[in-house]
């Protein structure tokens, strides 16, 4: 049970964030459904796919920040890299395909939003959002951000932003608000990936660890209070720190986390990488289209 039988069902499950996640899942089939006909009938049905690509993303995103995942990542740094991964690799893409052109058309239709259209340069995102994440991932900030909630919650969010800004450039569900070419978005993954990289090299090449939160079990407790209710201290008393959940010593799950993350990260863009290399190939030798799109969106 990898430890999680010691805590409780609302611990588990976070019941609130569930609530949460499951209004906004009967929002989304509110507004694909008698929302849609009433106010964007001449729009295109939201499809199976769409909804399946949606619900997907919300459920892995719930498991990563809200269910046990969200806990045995305070409990072992590979889960913690396995819930960053489904976060911020894995879910911004399928949330974004999964929402379909009219409600992003709906939602940033406001002028205000064209003040702010320097923010999705495809570069500007490219680098905000590796940066943030490869800061994240030094020991010092990586502590102090677990070990303070409000920072926690904040900085998660600022991350989950800049992933959904990052991946626009790559996953676009607007059409004509797409800025780069099938050719530049396969060049921004392969550089995606390569930004990615020296932090993950960091991780796995450590041979000693480097993260308080998994090896000093005061610097344990504290962060667990974000997840167990009560006086966290009280878990000192209980157990002797995060080894008594893990078989493997502080270093070893640290390298193994760094491994996950970049085992995950080049599935992922991998996977990106050969769609958007046969949608390119398709075009050329078929019913090709003028390879650039117009640049007349609000995010442009």
């Amino acid at each position: 049970m990898l430890g999680l039988q010691y805590f409780s069902f609302e611990e588990l499950w976070s019941p609130w964030f569930f609530f949460f996640m499951t209004a906004l899942v009967i929002l989304y089939f509110y507004l694909a459904g008698p929302w849609k006909e009433k106010h964007a009938p001449q729009d295109a049905k939201v499809t199976v796919l769409q909804k399946t690509l949606f619900v997907s993303g919300m459920v892995l995103y719930y498991m990563a920040q809200g269910g046990p995942l969200e806990l045995l990542g305070h409990l072992m740094f590979t889960f913690h890299m396995v819930n960053m991964s489904l976060s911020y690799l894995i879910a911004p893409p399928l949330l974004l395909l999964g929402i379909p052109a009219f409600m992003w058309r709906r939602f940033f239709r406001g002028s205000f939003w064209a003040k702010l259209s320097w923010t999705m340069h495809p570069i500007f995102t490219l680098v905000l959002f590796n940066m943030l994440f490869s800061i994240y991932h030094v020991p010092v900030v990586h502590d102090y951000v677990m070990t303070h909630f409000a920072v926690h919650r904040l900085y998660y969010l600022v991350l989950l932003v800049t992933s959904f800004m990052m991946w626009w450039q790559i996953a676009c569900p607007v059409p004509e608000w797409n800025r780069l070419t099938d050719l530049r978005k396969m060049a921004y993954i392969f550089a995606n990936g390569m930004l990615l990289t020296p932090a993950c090299a960091l991780i796995i090449f450590s041979t000693s660890s480097m993260y308080a939160t998994y090896s000093d079990p005061e610097v344990w407790a504290r962060a667990m209070g974000y997840c167990v209710s009560g006086d966290p201290g009280a878990l000192l008393a209980k157990f002797t720190g995060p080894t008594f959940f893990n078989l493997m010593s502080p270093a070893e799950d640290q390298q193994l986390g760094g491994i996950v993350m970049k085992l995950v990260q080049e599935l992922m863009y991998g996977c990106i990488l050969a769609y958007v290399f046969f949608q390119w190939y398709k075009r050329e030798h078929g019913d090709a289209t003028d390879d650039e799109i117009p640049d007349n969106g609000a995010f442009n």
